[in-house]
C-alpha cells in the first residue's frame, strides 16, 4: 500500500478550501492509499478534537490525524497545502516525492512586502504542483516555472441541481465572508446597496459567515448554511454574486449547477475557468457589479439562457471527475512518469462590463462622510493619543508572540 503524508492548515467552519482537501484525501483512501494528515502543534488541539471538527464541518474523515510535524513512518509522497509553513516543511523533508496542492495565489492574501515575497518563494521550491482550475496552473508554470497539473472546477450534482419544489424570488444572494479579504466583502455590500436603491423590490441574501452583523438597507443574513441549504438558496434566487480575487471559487460552479446565473470580477484569475455563457464578469467596482446584476435581473431571456446553459455545462463536471483527475496526478507521480506541461488558454472572451449611467447616477449613496468635528480640549486629545498608543503596543506584543 502506498503511503502519503499531508500537512494541513487547521479546520475552519465554512472553509471551502479545506473541504476540498478533505474530500480529495478521502478519495485517495477509498482508492487504496494510506493517508496520514499532520497539523502544526498549537499546544491546545488533540487528534480527537481535530477528528471531531473535520467530521462536523466536512462530513467524514477516513485518514489518520497527527498533531505536530513529526512524521511517524516512511512515506512515498508528501503534500504541502498552503504557503504558510506547510510548503517549507515539505521542501526540507527527507521524503523523496514532494507535491503542492494549490487552491489560491496566496501571495495576494498579503500586501506587497516580506510575507508576499516569502509566499512567492514557495512556488520556486520545485514541488510538483496540482491546482484547482486552469488559471493557477497557467500562472505558476509560466511565471514561476513550476511543474503544474490541474483538476477542473466541479460540483456535487447530487446536491447542486435544479429543484422543482422551490418558488423562485426576485432575489440576489452574495457569499459574504468579511474574515477573508479576498472575498471583497465591502465591495459586495456596496453593490447590494446600489441594487436596493435602484430596484427596491429585489430581495437580498448574504451567507457564508457566522459573524453577527445586520445591515440597515434590507439584507437577510443567513450566516453559514449547509450545502443542501446553499442549493435551495441558489434555486430561490435569480442571480448569485461571488467575488473571486485570488483564484475562481468553487461557489460559482455550484451556483451554475443549480441553474443560477453568476456575476463575478473581470480579472485575470477568472478568464481561464469561467464559461462566458453562464457567468458575467464585471469591472472590480460596486457600480459595475451592480450593472451586471441588474442586466440579468431585468431580462428574463438572459436569465433563462444563462440558467439552461449552466445546468447543461456543469453536467460535464461532476465532482468525481475532479477526484479522478487528482488521482491520476498522484498515480503518475508515484510511477515517476515524465512530466509534460499542457498549454492553457482563456475561455472567457466576452467584454468586461462597466457601470451604466443609471447606476453611476445613484452612487452618491456610497459617499463617505468625514468624521464629525468635536470641540475637545488638548488634554482630552492627549489622553486619546495615549490610549491609541497603548492599544498599538499591545497588538505588536501579541503579533510578535503568536505570529502574524
Amino acid at each position: 500500500m502506498k503511503k502519503i503524508a499531508w500537512i494541513l492548515p487547521y479546520p475552519i467552519k465554512g472553509s471551502g478550501g479545506i473541504r476540498t482537501l478533505v474530500q480529495n484525501i478521502n478519495f485517495l483512501v477509498d482508492n487504496g492509499y494510506k493517508c496520514d494528515v499532520y497539523f502544526e502543534e498549537d499546544y491546545s488541539s488533540t487528534k480527537e478534537y481535530l477528528y471531531k471538527q473535520i467530521t462536523e464541518y466536512y462530513g467524514k474523515c477516513l485518514f489518520n490525524i497527527f498533531v505536530g510535524i513529526n512524521f511517524k513512518e516512511e512515506y512515498d509522497l508528501i503534500f504541502a497545502t498552503s504557503s504558510k509553513l506547510t510548503a517549507d516543511y515539505v521542501y526540507y523533508s527527507d521524503i523523496k516525492r514532494k507535491a503542492y496542492f494549490i487552491q489560491d495565489f496566496e501571495p495576494w492574501f498579503r500586501p506587497m512586502g516580506e510575507e508576499y515575497i516569502e509566499k512567492e518563494i514557495t512556488y520556486k521550491y520545485g514541488l510538483n504542483g496540482i491546482s484547482i482550475g486552469k488559471w493557477l496552473a497557467h500562472k505558476l508554470s509560466t511565471e514561476y516555472k513550476t511543474n503544474m497539473k490541474y483538476f477542473n472546477f466541479c460540483a456535487d450534482l447530487n446536491i447542486y441541481k435544479r429543484l422543482k419544489n422551490i418558488k423562485q424570488e426576485k432575489a440576489v444572494c452574495f457569499i459574504y465572508q468579511p474574515e477573508k479579504y479576498r472575498r471583497c466583502s465591502s465591495i459586495g455590500i456596496k453593490t447590494l446597496m446600489l441594487i436596493k436603491k435602484l430596484r427596491p423590490d429585489i430581495k437580498l441574501y448574504i451567507y457564508g459567515s457566522d459573524i453577527n452583523i445586520d445591515f440597515d438597507f434590507g439584507v437577510e443574513n443567513l450566516k453559514i448554511i449547509t450545502p443542501k441549504e446553499c442549493n435551495e438558496l441558489y434555486n430561490k434566487c435569480k442571480v448569485g454574486l461571488c467575488i473571486s480575487s485570488t483564484n475562481p471559487s468553487r461557489i460559482p460552479f455550484e451556483m451554475m449547477a443549480s441553474g443560477l446565473p453568476v456575476v463575478d470580477l473581470y480579472r485575470e484569475n477568472n478568464l481561464y475557468d469561467m464559461p462566458e455563457e453562464g457567468i458575467l464578469l464585471a469591472d472590480a467596482t460596486p457600480e459595475a457589479l451592480a450593472t451586471a446584476i441588474i442586466k440579468i435581473i431585468d431580462n428574463e431571456d438572459i436569465q433563462k439562457k444563462m440558467s439552461n446553459f449552466s445546468i447543461s455545462y456543469m453536467k460535464n463536471y461532476p465532482i468525481k471527475k475532479g477526484y479522478m483527475q487528482f488521482l491520476k496526478f498522484v498515480d503518475d507521480l508515484l510511477k515517476d512518469k515524465p512530466y509534460k506541461q499542457e498549454k492553457i488558454s482563456k475561455i472567457y472572451n466576452n467584454k468586461c462590463i462597466y457601470p451604466s449611467e443609471e447606476v453611476l447616477n445613484a452612487n452618491n449613496i456610497l459617499k463617505k462622510e468625514p468624521t464629525a468635528i468635536k470641540e475637545t480640549s488638548a488634554n482630552i486629545r492627549k489622553l486619546v493619543k495615549l490610549k491609541q498608543k497603548a492599544k498599538y503596543n499591545i497588538c505588536r506584543i501579541v503579533m510578535n508572540k503568536f505570529g502574524k
